[in-house]
């Protein structure tokens, strides 16, 4: 690992004066995906600046919405017992990833900025558009079963690793940053980035700016909800394919409906037009089928996940089942 300086931020400000100072500065919190980074030599900081000191970590319950602070650490958001009362969903997603040791250390930013955990990205042998931008892909053609089957391009095909994040899609939730020209608002839908021809930009967060929390506004899924996640193994496995549902139902309708997908693309994908299928249709086993196959429209898998164009429809299938069984 590169020699670095470690610097602690006592302000939100401080710490986005500090950063715009240095050229390679980069933020840390729980370092649960970054310190794996440097270890590896993606990433190679000369200066950290520690942000665990700043007030960041409260879940606040305002009107109409939730507001979760960017340093608030994943266990204690997935189980917060309002959070679990009026947002079960993100609770769910939480407390599917990663281990129990990691969900005590990681934070609600650092999760959002995690970055893929493809072998080539980790391998600093092999080529890799996303760590050194037109070395090429070796994904593609290459070991490609946890590889994305939607929204890819020529320059990359891996995928968002996140769980949290595609319950946050899933709820419209948003972003609330900080930078040196002063703060803004990001939906969630527009926060994460798909490859294009620059795969190294994994979202829309200016470099020098800092998360300070995430809103959720209240909504009616707080029954029908489900978060599927299909994996190798039970603990500690990214998703092969993972689904997030959200229904809105009485008397047997679904009146509104939520769907994101996870392991599928290289951002947390929203299933928007599948939402609206489902809008006014009769709970049934033929609605759920027909729904996860207009969610599979546009698919396309490069080989070693062919098998996802299966798996996809058969968890999509799945998942609003169970939801609409509570």
């Amino acid at each position: 690992m590169k020699n670095f300086q470690i610097i602690k931020a006592l302000s939100s400000g401080s710490a986005v004066s500090s950063i715009a100072k240095e050229s390679s500065a980069m933020f840390i919190a729980g370092g649960t995906n970054l310190v794996d980074l440097m270890k590896k030599g993606v990433t190679e900081p000369d200066k950290l600046i520690d942000i665990n000191g700043l007030d960041l970590k409260k879940i606040e319950f305002l009107s109409g919405k939730v507001s979760i602070g960017a340093l608030a650490k994943n266990s204690q958001v997935a189980e917060d017992k309002s959070i679990k009362e009026n947002y079960p969903l993100l609770a769910l997603a939480l407390a599917a990833g990663a281990s129990q040791q990691i969900r005590h250390m990681a934070t609600v930013g650092g999760n959002m900025l995690q970055r893929t955990r493809c072998s080539y990205f980790y391998n600093t042998d092999m080529p890799c558009n996303k760590r050194k931008p037109k070395s090429g892909c070796g994904a593609i053609g290459g070991a490609n079963r946890m590889h994305a089957i939607f929204g890819a391009s020529d320059s990359c095909i891996a995928v968002h690793p996140s769980d949290m994040c595609i319950a946050l899609a899933a709820l419209d939730a948003k972003v609330l940053v900080e930078g040196p020209k002063g703060k803004r608002e990001i939906k969630f839908a527009d926060f994460h980035r798909l490859p294009g021809n620059t795969p190294e930009k994994d979202n829309n967060l200016d470099n020098k700016e800092i998360i300070t929390s995430v809103e959720i506004p209240d909504n009616n899924f707080k029954k029908y909800v489900h978060y599927l996640k299909v994996r190798d193994r039970s603990s500690y496995a990214f998703a092969l394919i993972s689904v997030a549902v959200g229904l809105d139902i009485k008397n047997n309708v679904i009146n509104d409906a939520r769907l994101a997908m996870g392991g599928v693309a290289h951002k947390p994908w929203r299933l928007t037009e599948t939402e609206e299928y489902l809008k006014g249709k009769t709970v049934s086993a033929e609605t759920f089928r027909h729904a996860a196959d207009l969610a599979m429209k546009g698919a396309k898998s490069y080989g070693e996940n062919d098998f996802k164009l299966t798996l996809g429809p058969n968890a999509i299938t799945e998942a609003l089942t169970i939801a609409a069984s509570k």
